[in-house]
Parts: structure tokens; sequence; C-alpha cells
């Protein structure tokens, strides 16, 4: 009896674990077809004039095949904001990719060369930069793993270094977001 409540909890735990999505979650949103999430009745008040500038740090890749969280999460950030009155003008989101995270925006030669599987990331990066997300990859990862600028998708800028990205960012009043 204990062995089958014990399969039974980590079968329920294995489809929760799957992506199993809650009731009321929305699938997308204003990123069509990506970046789910749950409308919230809140109570801790945010001005829908609020200017957000967030930074998305990207350093580990997906397994290959699937869609990167950090990637997906920029998605759900920009959804559920706009999905709760905020303009989309005032969401400014930079995904910052650096150390394995490289080759989830590496364009489909590339991805496919080192993972024979297709670059799932691809239509997602290009949702977010048709809607104004800037994706900066380091070049001194690039260059650690081998890369040049025509390994990564066209949406993709090369900074000098993930280092040089956030202290600019910073600068300019971007905050990164821990999640």
């Amino acid at each position: 009896m204990i062995r089958l409540t014990l399969l039974l909890s980590f079968f329920c735990f294995s489809l929760n674990a799957l992506g199993a999505m809650p009731a009321g979650m929305q699938k997308d949103g204003f990123i069509k077809g990506y970046g789910p999430f749950v409308p919230v009745q809140e109570d801790w008040p945010v001005s829908r004039d609020t200017e957000f500038k967030v930074v998305f740090d990207l350093a580990k890749a997906a397994a290959p095949g699937e869609i990167n969280k950090t990637i997906l999460s920029a998605a759900r950030f920009i959804n559920m904001h706009v999905d709760a009155g905020f303009a989309p003008d005032k969401i400014n989101v930079v995904v910052v990719v650096h150390g394995s995270g490289g080759g989830d925006v590496g364009n489909d030669e590339y991805y496919e060369e080192k993972t024979m599987h297709k670059n799932v990331n691809a239509p997602l990066v290009k949702a977010l930069a048709d809607k104004g997300v800037q994706f900066i990859v380091c070049g001194q990862s690039a260059a650690f793993f081998g890369m040049t600028q025509s390994d990564f998708l066209p949406e993709v800028q090369m900074a000098l270094s993930a280092m040089t990205a956030h202290a600019v960012l910073q600068q300019q009043g971007y905050t990164l977001n821990p999640f």
C-alpha cells in the first residue's frame, strides 16, 4: 500500500513537473504562442504609468530541442504586464546571453549541427524581437564556444562581454530580473 501511495504521489508530481498548467492560466497574450501566465487580482498597486526596464540573464542552454526557460520568462513578463494594463511601449526587455546559453540563440544551421535538433527557440526570439526585445550575446562566451556573429539568429547583437552589457544597461536604468 505504501508503495502504491508513493507511486501515485510520484506520478502526480511528475505531471506537474511536465508542465501541466493550472486552471485559469493564459497560454499567451501580447507575445502570441508563448509566455503563459495567470491573471491576478492585485492588492499591491503599481501605477499603470510605470516604465519597466528589465534584463533577463540567460547563462545556461536548455536541453536540446527544448525552449529556454529564461527566454520564455521574458515573454511571460511582457504578457502578464500587458494583460494587467501596462502599455507595451513602457515595457523594455533585454535578454543578455552568455555561457552555454549562446547556443539557444544560434541560427538553425549552427543549432542543428551542434544538437541534431531544430532550434525551437528561434520563433520565440523572433516573436520577442518583433515586439522590441533586444538580445545581446557575450562576445567572450561566443569566442569560448567557437561562435561568430554569423552563427547567431539575425535578432542577436554581440557585445564585448555580458559584463559590459550588464554594466551599460544598469547605467541606463535597467534592473536585473532574478527569475
